[in-house]
């Protein structure tokens, strides 16, 4: 079973997708920031990260390039708001796989999961 990390500092943003990423077959682990995402990513080791882009602590693209000094073959998925064009090219700089719009249609995310982990 793959296993996901869901990075976001919107505490129903994460449940709305735990929900249906493990109705869907996956395990999920949270995180409500950067600094967060990167200990959970050391010892969790998921197969995809779902990353926020804006975030107290530390933002989603500091946490990408830290995951990915951590680990180069990190695989990272940016879910980030309409507007954020800017920041989502800075994530892909910084690492990213892909990037996701929110809010995030169901089939939309769950098509970007399967595309990278199966």
């Amino acid at each position: 079973m793959p296993k996901i990390l869901l990075v976001d500092d919107a505490a129903f943003m994460r449940m709305r997708c735990a929900k249906l990423l493990t109705e869907n077959g996956y395990e999920v682990a949270e995180a409500e920031n950067g600094q967060e995402a990167i200990q959970k990513y050391q010892s969790y080791r998921p197969d995809l990260v779902l990353m926020d882009i804006t975030m107290p602590v530390m933002d989603g693209i500091a946490s990408t390039r830290e995951i990915k000094t951590l680990d180069p073959n990190a695989r990272i998925v940016m879910v980030s708001a309409l507007g954020q064009q800017t920041m989502v090219i800075e994530a892909i700089k910084a690492g990213a796989k892909d990037f996701v719009v929110k809010p995030f249609e169901p089939d939309k995310i769950l098509a970007t999961v399967r595309k990278i982990v199966g």
